[in-house]
């Protein structure tokens, strides 16, 4: 095995214990799948708190069946609504609701604390500052 094949195959399990970390959090302390927080989170730093399904689909490295399906239960939960683009009547939006924002704003410290526990549990905490550094400007 090369350097770059181990050094992969270590992140991306360092990945997935973080992943498994987080998503359990959500779960347990607020009914969230790790997708389900990710879309929140996307839709509170869009400008009109609202994305097409297909840029939150992309957004989320998820495909459309997925999203729409995440959409779903985000609608079941009131934490967005969909609608329907004025000047594309095919095209639709997912729109965060104000419960959806406040749910979000409830479950983002327990996501924040749960991610740097686990980044310095499984390493990582370190390279991901000297890499990426502050990414405010996701979406």
């Amino acid at each position: 095995m090369s350097n770059s094949s181990g050094s992969w195959l270590r992140l991306i399990h360092a990945v997935a214990n973080v992943e498994a970390d987080l998503a359990k959090v959500l779960q347990d302390r607020h009914g969230l799948g790790l997708s389900d927080y990710r879309a929140l989170e996307i839709l509170s730093k869009s400008p009109t708190s609202e994305l097409r399904m297909q840029e939150l689909a992309a957004h989320l490295q998820l495909n459309q069946s997925s999203v729409s399906r995440m959409v779903e239960r985000l609608e079941r939960g009131g934490f967005t609504v969909r609608d329907l683009c004025p000047d594309d009547k095919r095209g639709v939006y997912t729109v965060l609701t104000d419960n959806g924002r406040a749910h979000f704003e409830t479950a983002q410290p327990d996501y924040e604390n749960a991610l740097e526990n686990a980044l310095k549990e499984h390493g990582g905490a370190e390279l991901l500052l000297a890499r990426f550094g502050n990414a405010e400007d996701v979406v």
